[in-house]
């Protein structure tokens, strides 16, 4: 059975960094274009990043451009986003996905003083 599993969300200081984890099982997950997504308390689901599973370079949201990072780790099966300069409207859910819509539980970042 597919599953996906995040982790890494804290309570984090505007300006602070965080890295979160996807791992995936069950699933070819080396074969798979991987995306971040989040949502915000009362607001809708918000791209956040894709990584391809060959050499294209990764994608941002203009808004995450810059201070995020995706990155994978094929033998680990796990997909990661360092997050850095953290800022408040950064607070959500965040969820990794597969192409086929395929999610985890999601794991709660929330940037606050």
């Amino acid at each position: 059975e597919a599953q996906l599993v995040e982790s890494g969300g804290d309570l984090v200081q505007p300006g602070g960094s965080l890295t979160l984890s996807c791992a995936a099982s069950g699933l070819p997950f080396s074969n798979y274009a991987m995306r971040w997504f989040r949502q915000a308390p009362g607001k809708g689901l918000e791209w956040v990043s894709t990584l391809s599973s060959r050499d294209s370079p990764p994608s941002y949201a203009d808004s995450v451009k810059g201070r995020f990072t995706i990155s994978r780790d094929n033998a680990k099966n796990t997909l990661y986003l360092q997050m850095d300069s953290l800022k408040t409207e950064d607070t959500a859910v965040y969820y990794c996905y597969t192409p086929d819509q395929r999610r985890g539980q999601g794991t709660q970042v929330t940037v606050s003083s």
